[in-house]
Formats: structure tokens, sequence, C-alpha cells
């Protein structure tokens, strides 16, 4: 492959052994795309080109009217693929999701008609408002992109990404997500409110549109068989033994804590490494460091972990125990 030269934080120079350049403009891109509608949020739009890249699904957590919604629309906009929107209700069934298998007069045989998962990018709004059988109908397609119905495998067309949204504040009517749902979740993403500055550029967007869609201006520039290419890109990035050995201490810590009930999953531990050679790729770069472990492990490890019953009710929540183990393990040099 081509060699890309690129620079570190220090100033010094290297090549990289794989060509990152066009993965690194179209990540830009993309940004570009989704910062003509969202104000802020940086951190959330970071997290979930990783996670596109990294070929994880995201839920997106935070309370109404803060973007989680629109974000996801105007990521699956930016991109020419597939999507397909499920507003997820207490009434929702299993085969409005997946599709169901109808009898056809005709030929007197029953023909299987696809339900809205079939597609490459999915926006499953309010996930926490199905009950667990609907839930539980996302298991299989989630880990191994593909689905059995009737006996029979259907599989689903790559890339194949889903977003999913809840609001933690509200509890009347909603159904708390299980763990092993969480588990299939590469990141949890925190949408917090915005700022004062940010909040009078939303105002001033809002009063400048005069009525007009704000996805008009949004465009598509990364095609389906881009976004695997990249995917494959971002597998290739290479990573230290001393750094592998740095994401099993976090993990193994996580497992070891009194403060934690549960544990992360060697699933977690994949995560990281893949989310971090994620990272890696945004800023550049075709190795691992330290820093994209530990810009990975938070969004990666909050969701999969459980607090004890006394220290939650002390406050004590499983993002801060987190950041506690990553500043105990020591960062290999």
């Amino acid at each position: 492959m081509q060699e890309e030269t690129s620079t570190v934080d220090e100033g010094i120079s290297f090549k990289n052994r794989i060509d990152l350049s066009e993965l690194k403009e179209g990540v830009s891109l993309i940004k570009e795309e989704i910062g003509k509608v969202i104000v802020g949020q940086k951190g959330m739009i970071d997290m979930l080109v990783a996670s596109i890249l990294a070929n994880g699904h995201s839920l997106i957590e935070g309370v109404p009217g803060v973007a989680k919604t629109v974000s996801a629309k105007l990521l699956a906009k930016s991109l020419n693929v597939g999507f397909s929107r499920i507003q997820f209700t207490p009434d929702l069934m299993p085969s409005d999701i997946l599709g169901t298998s109808i009898f056809d007069m005709k030929t007197s045989e029953f023909e299987f008609k696809k339900g809205p998962i079939f597609s490459n990018m999915i926006l499953i709004d309010e996930i926490n408002r199905a009950p667990a059988k609907t839930q539980a109908a996302l298991f299989e397609v989630m880990e191994e992109r593909q689905i059995t119905i009737d006996g029979t495998r259907y599989e689903m067309d790559l890339p194949f990404i889903v977003l999913a949204t809840q609001n933690p504040i509200e509890q009347e009517g909603t159904y708390r997500l299980p763990e092993a749902q969480l588990d299939r979740f590469l990141f949890k993403i925190d949408v917090d409110y915005p700022n004062l500055e940010e909040e009078i550029e939303i105002i001033n967007r809002e009063q400048a549109l005069q009525g007009k869609l704000k996805t008009n201006n949004v465009k598509a520039y990364l095609t389906g068989e881009q976004v695997s290419k990249f995917q494959d890109l971002v597998s290739q990035i290479f990573i230290e033994t001393h750094l592998v050995k740095y994401i099993a201490d976090i993990i193994v810590n996580t497992r070891n804590n009194p403060f934690l009930y549960l544990g992360a999953s060697p699933r977690a531990s994949i995560a990281i490494l893949k989310s971090s050679k994620a990272f890696a790729a945004m800023n550049g770069r075709d190795f691992v460091t330290p820093e994209d472990i530990k810009q990975a492990a938070i969004p990666v490890l909050q969701h999969r972990v459980i607090v004890t019953p006394e220290r939650e009710m002390e406050g004590l929540t499983s993002k801060q125990i987190i950041k506690q183990i990553i500043e105990a393990v020591e960062i290999p040099r």
C-alpha cells in the first residue's frame, strides 16, 4: 500500500504502513456534514464515527431534545447506504422488526416479507420502550449480522450498524435493557446539555432556517463499499504487545474491583481493541497509543459493568469507577 507521512503530537515525523489518507478525508467530510446541523457534541460525533469504523453498534443515551435521533439520522444521511428507522413501542412485535412469512394464494406457498431490519444503518428510537420479547429479537442480528426465521437463515447486507437511543430519565412505559442486550453495543454514548454559547448558536441557527428542513444541505459522501474498505483498514491497525496487556489489565481490574458487582467480559476487551484502532485511524495513525485505549475505555465499559447496590446508593456511577480504574492501572512505556 502507498505510504502516508503523518505527524504525532510531539512533532516527530513517521510514515504509515497503511494509507489512511482516504479514510481521514472521509471522516472529515462526515463530521463537516453533521456539523452543518449539530452544534457542539464533538465527543458524541467522534464516537459515532468510530463505532462505524470499528463495525460496532452504539447506544445513545440522553434526555429528550439533545439531538440524539437527529444525530443518528444525519450520520446515516452523510453515508450513501440503506437507512431504516424503527420506533420502538410497547406493542411492537418481533415480526414487526424482522419480517414474517405470508401465505401466497397464487403459489400456495409461504413467502418471507423482510422487515425494516434489512438495511445498512438501523436507527432504533427509544429502544427501552419495547418489551423484552421484542428486544430479544435483536440479539442474533446485532451479534451475527443474520436472522433465522422458520429455520431459514437470512444474512444482512454489509455494512450493518445499529444506532439506538434511549431516555434515562423517563421510567413509565419503559423496559430496562438486559445485560445481554447492552453487551452487544460497542459504545454507550452519553449526550449532555449544550453550554451557553452552544445554546445561543442553536437558537440562532433555528432562526436562520425560517421553516426550512435542517437536513436539506446535508450530502452523502461515502458509499457502503468505502465504509467496508475503511473497516478493513481499521482492523489492520497495529497494536504493541504491551498495549494488549494494558487493555487486559483494565478489564481484569473491573472484575476485581470491590465497587463493582459485575466486571467486564472478554467481549469488552475485544471492543476496546477495535475501538482504539478506530480512534487511531481517525487521528491518522496506523498504530494504537495508550491515549486511544483511554478514550475507548469509558464508552465501551460503562454499560457492561454493574455497580454494587451499596455504592449505587451512595451515588457512585460506573463511569466514575472506570475512571478510577484507568488512573490506577499503570500506563506501559
